[in-house]
């Protein structure tokens, strides 16, 4: 059966996702009582930054990317939210604030030198998220074009898509990372809006090498991988955002477990499957006895340093993973992420209306000065796992 076959197939699973995934009264209760928590608050917080694009929050204030850094990785998770919030109620305030956005973001088009891998991130959750709700031709333009741009990354010689142009002030030409597993779906939705299959042949084959060379023997996740660029072979790992190299940088584990099912879910291909449940397996073995995430399942146990960013998005991952095993994991993986997102409500969600953020210990990079702080993804997963649980998610991916 050819990818977009397969594909179609997959998602006409859509309509049966509620059978799929079944929650428990007490759960059902909690998760309404939440999704209630957020519409009440996220209006307040799209009120007060309808005209920014936010990244983190210093003292329950949102900073304004628009004003910095337009071409920013997580520039796509604001209008991200605003979608969700819109699909979940309607209002039109969302919409607005998501249209602004990524109006805006048509500026990062003419930076070449800030165009990288991310363009799943920045494009899947505007651009296309709009497309998918309201049709827009232009937003549809938008997305193509940051496809295009995304596919132009590709080295048929390495079977990779590169990263960065540059990180840290040089040139890594040879470098791919597992964040990337989660802007493979823009290819994905490319090659089936556009019938044309080398948007899916590029996606696929670096899926491949990711299955080859990012997960270790104990099903932990590498960072950042260095291949030859001329032969695709394995070079040597970096230590990237996690404690060093060869160790367990968690929200590199959540973006591995989410992506390579999300892979899957495109592919029909089994073996995304199956390592996406490996790499969840690794995830629950090491979840710590209070359900806080660290930074790194690997730093010392002295460090305080949390990720609550890697919880949520970990929890979609297994949220989502849980509607394509066998009953005895769909229960084992719905019930550990409910439980993940229950301490963060109770634990790291800031509820006062009067504060832009929810979730409080996020860490951008292990060795970075960035630690226990508010991050707008970590937001975002957070919202989208909520609205999974209750079947009332956009689903951008």
């Amino acid at each position: 059966m050819g990818g977009f076959a397969i594909w179609r197939r997959l998602i006409d699973l859509e309509g049966k996702r509620a059978d799929i995934v079944r929650i428990t009264k007490e759960q059902k209760n909690w998760v309404d009582t939440t999704i209630g928590k957020i519409e009440a608050k996220m209006y307040e917080v799209a009120v007060r930054n309808l005209h920014k694009i936010p990244y983190l929050s210093e003292n329950g204030v949102y900073n304004d990317m628009s004003e910095s850094k337009i071409y920013w990785w997580t520039n796509g998770f604001w209008p991200g939210i605003m979608w969700q919030m819109y699909s979940l109620t309607g209002e039109g305030l969302y919409r607005q604030a998501a249209e602004e956005t990524e109006e805006k973001l048509d500026q990062n088009f003419l930076m070449a030198e800030k165009l990288d891998h991310d363009n799943g991130f920045k494009w899947l959750l505007s651009a296309v998220a709009d497309y998918r709700t309201t049709g827009s031709r232009t937003a549809r333009n938008r997305g193509l074009l940051a496809a295009q741009l995304l596919a132009g990354r590709y080295n048929p010689g390495g079977h990779f898509l590169r990263a960065w142009n540059e990180w840290g002030g040089e040139s890594h030409i040879g470098w791919a990372i597992i964040d990337c597993m989660m802007n493979l779906p823009l290819l994905y939705w490319a090659g089936e809006e556009t019938e044309d299959p080398r948007y899916f042949q590029i996606a696929d084959s670096h899926g491949k090498m990711a299955l080859e060379f990012f997960v270790r023997e104990d099903n932990s996740v590498r960072h950042i991988v260095e291949l030859d660029p001329d032969t695709g072979e394995f070079v040597r790992e970096h230590g990237g955002q996690g404690y060093g190299e060869g160790s367990s940088w968690t929200r590199g584990q959540a973006w591995g477990l989410y992506g390579f099912l999300l892979s899957y879910l495109h592919t029909g291909d089994k073996k995304y499957l199956y390592m996406s449940q490996k790499i969840a397996n690794y995830f629950l073995a090491n979840i710590p006895e209070n359900r806080l995430i660290p930074a790194d399942f690997r730093q010392p146990p002295e460090c305080e340093w949390e990720d609550d960013s890697a919880a949520a998005c970990g929890a979609c991952g297994l949220l989502e993973l849980s509607k394509y095993v066998g009953e005895a994991d769909c229960v084992l993986y719905r019930n550990t992420a409910v439980r993940l997102l229950q301490t963060l409500d109770r634990e790291r969600c800031n509820w006062s209306q009067k504060t832009d953020h929810l979730l409080e210990r996020c860490t951008v990079a292990y060795n970075g000065c960035q630690h226990n702080i508010p991050l707008i993804y970590a937001d975002y997963f957070f919202i989208e796992a909520l609205l999974k649980l209750a079947d009332q998610e956009l689903f951008v991916w």
